[in-house]
């Protein structure tokens, strides 16, 4: 069979018709747009080729895809979830601005009006997510949800005056998890529930829901050391207030309000239905970080919510405000007042009963602080002269009868005599009118004025950022000199800086020591032998407390220190007169040869019983040394 032979024509015109079909095939195709495979192609029935999907399909088609994530997320807190937006409401009064957003339904602002911080910025409590409010809890569909992640739909309205605001996490238009905030005029305490409706479904009554309460306490005051050692972590515990100061622990007791206490404002969430058990914890920042110069200490609450027929249901407060004993004590249902220290037992019961009235009174007629602190240390020292003379009597009649007692020493002299000696020394005294106790009684009865207003001036919100001369702020020290270069030991303890009225305090508080010295040397018996030298220790003291107040008190509050320096001055004075223009000593000689003459007074029995046990002991004591 005979080959074909190639035919180069037909091939040329093969290739021709191929590049016309091409060409045609390009020239009448139509432009598409391109479309994610995540959005349905829609076809036209008229025509048989396909279209672009328009805007409102493509919008259909994604929030039924986001739907669909939320549902897998959050189950049937989707419903709400899909309507919420993120924002924030504000309510504010007169002394309160609160930014609470939708994100959580947490307050995420808490700014304290008519204050300012030692820097003279507006003063936040809360702000920049230094705090944190959750709620954690389970559901049916086992899921764990916390309500800082959550988006709630909020509702602001009005109730008379007060300023309402409902923000809700929905499961259906009936059913959901409601945080309603309530704030009235002029007020720091906000009105706070946490309630749930036609939930008893949804949410997992065999979880533990649980309340998380967090605040980093930012720094507002000059002396950051001091500040932070009076951020204290307070609560109450079945009708008696306590603190914490360090770490965590765990409270089992019901717990009816806790208090995050930074030195002059508070935060404090209460609740009408007490927790039944608590963990709470703080944590010193401060020492933690040296470079730290923002916050204090960093507080925390975790406590479980019990669920009544399924639900939620507690009506709490929030206070955000000043630590102020008068503001705090106007909230008559609690206990909150007991966060200002003022001293335990009696010392808080001076500084409540006659400290803070006379305080009050005086700031009702002037405003200059320093002023009144000098009228009201005028007013304690006039109180307590009484005290002070008779310890001067006293002494004047321990000078009068210190030959007696000296040639007691001289004839009774050993310790085989010691019991004999004390006998006749307690004989001339007591004939004398002398007691040991009367120079001792003055000053033990002035020790809890002295701690109370220990206590009461550190603690006095109206002085911070008052000033008085050198003191910009008599709630802080009054620095005259400061350097930046930090001194192990000095810093430590005395700070990087020289207070004025530390040093004041310090010159007049030895003047006034060594006057009393004499006093008290008056008042001491001859020395005896094996007996401890008083004088000396006497001696030691009068160099030893001025350089302990010099220190000690560098870093606290001046109207403190202003305090101790003017008393002690006015006390040095007092001294003066009642020694040059009061006590008569010759008077009180011819009282006391008076006294010698009358017939001794019948025994009290604790004299009796006294006398009698020196007695036995005085027998016992010759009969041991006849068997030697």
């Amino acid at each position: 069979m005979e080959k074909k032979k190639f035919d180069a024509n037909s091939f040329i015109g093969l290739l021709l018709l191929g590049a016309i079909m091409l060409w045609f095939m390009y020239s009448s195709q139509d432009e598409v747009t391109p479309i994610e495979s995540s959005v349905e192609t829609v076809t036209d029935t008229t025509k048989n080729n396909t279209v672009e999907p328009n805007a409102t399909t493509i919008a259909v088609s994604n929030d039924s895809l986001s739907n669909l994530a939320l549902q897998n997320q959050l189950g049937a807190f989707a419903y709400g979830a899909q309507t919420a937006k993120k924002g924030t409401t504000v309510l504010e009064n007169s002394v309160l601005k609160l930014v609470i957003d939708n994100q959580g339904g947490q307050i995420i602002e808490a700014e304290v009006k008519n204050f300012k911080t030692y820097d003279s910025l507006p003063l936040y409590l809360i702000k920049d997510k230094n705090a944190s409010f959750n709620l954690n809890f389970g559901t049916t569909d086992n899921r764990i949800l916390n309500t800082k992640d959550l988006l709630f739909i909020p509702s602001l309205t009005k109730n008379g005056d007060n300023q309402v605001l409902s923000l809700k996490l929905k499961v259906s238009d009936s059913q959901f998890l409601e945080y309603r905030y309530e704030m009235k005029p002029g007020d720091y305490m906000v009105g706070f529930t946490v309630r749930s409706q036609g939930l008893s479904t949804v949410i997992n009554g065999s979880n533990t829901v649980k309340l998380d309460w967090d605040l980093d306490g930012y720094r507002h005051e000059k002396s950051m050391k001091t500040e932070n050692m009076y951020s204290t972590l307070y609560f109450e515990n079945e009708d008696e207030v306590d603190y914490y100061q360090r770490d965590a622990t765990e409270l089992e007791e019901t717990i009816k309000w806790t208090a995050f206490k930074q030195h002059f404002f508070s935060s404090i969430l209460l609740t009408d239905t007490p927790f039944s058990s608590a963990q709470v914890s703080t944590k010193d920042l401060v020492s933690a970080d040296e470079n730290n110069k923002t916050f204090t200490k960093q507080f925390g609450l975790s406590t479980p919510l019990a669920l009544q027929g399924g639900e939620l249901n507690y009506n709490m407060s929030w206070y955000y405000g000043p630590t102020d004993y008068t503001i705090l004590k106007g909230y008559k249902d609690t206990n909150i007042s007991e966060i200002v220290d003022l001293g335990w037992g009696i010392f808080g019961f001076i500084n409540r009963t006659v400290f803070i009235p006379i305080f009050d009174l005086l700031s009702g007629w002037m405003t200059n602080y320093g002023l009144i602190i000098i009228l009201m240390t005028i007013v304690v020292r006039i109180l307590m002269s009484p005290l002070v003379y008779k310890s001067y009597v006293s002494s004047a009649k321990m000078k009068v009868i210190r030959p007696e007692l000296q040639a007691i020493n001289e004839r009774l002299p050993g310790k085989e005599n010691a019991m004999k000696r004390q006998q006749e020394t307690m004989a001339v005294q007591r004939k004398a009118g002398v007691s040991m106790m009367s120079g001792c009684i003055p000053a033990l009865l002035q020790m809890p004025i002295f701690f109370a207003l220990f206590r009461f001036f550190p603690s006095n919100i109206e002085l911070r950022q008052k000033g008085f001369l050198w003191a910009d702020d008599l709630s802080s020290f009054d620095s005259i000199f400061t350097w930046d270069m930090h001194i192990p030991i000095v810093s430590s303890f005395y700070g990087n800086h020289i207070s004025l009225f530390p040093i004041l305090a310090s010159v007049a508080i030895f003047f006034y020591m060594k006057m009393n010295q004499s006093q008290q040397a008056n008042m001491q018996a001859p020395q005896q032998e094996g007996m401890p030298d008083m004088q000396k220790m006497m001696k030691l003291m009068i160099y030893l407390s001025p350089i302990m107040m010099l220190f000690f008190f560098n870093n606290y509050a001046s109207s403190l220190s202003l305090y101790y320096f003017i008393s002690n001055l006015l006390t040095i004075v007092i001294m003066l007169v009642i020694k040059y223009y009061v006590i008569d000593e010759k008077k009180i000689h011819a009282q006391i040869e008076e006294n010698k003459k009358r017939p001794e007074k019948k025994k009290g029995k604790f004299r009796q019983r006294l006398d009698d046990a020196m007695k036995q002991a005085q027998e016992q004591q010759a009969q041991q040394k006849k068997r030697k």
